[in-house]
């Protein structure tokens, strides 16, 4: 089981608290990598790319829910208003 945050809001420790709650998940990837015969340096390479996919992934999306926002709120904008 993954352990949660100590508090809901933020907190001087928390980025640690979530990095000692990851370490067991992200030590048995890695050993299951390396058992699959990958090496370490391919292991890490791979992850290192992964997280950059995701961060793009992740801006990506925001910028298309804020273009969506902003049509919504156009559309809602241009429509005839109700008497």
């Amino acid at each position: 089981m993954i352990n949660p945050p100590r508090r809901a809001a933020a907190y001087p420790d928390r980025e640690i608290d979530c990095q000692e709650a990851m370490e067991p998940g992200f030590q048995a990837i890695v050993d299951c990598m390396l058992e699959a015969g990958w090496t370490r340096g391919e292991v890490m390479s791979s992850l290192r790319r992964l997280i950059a996919a995701d961060n793009m992934t992740q801006k990506e999306n925001a910028k298309v829910e804020a273009e969506l926002a902003i049509a919504r709120a156009m559309i809602r904008a241009a429509r005839p208003r109700r008497s």
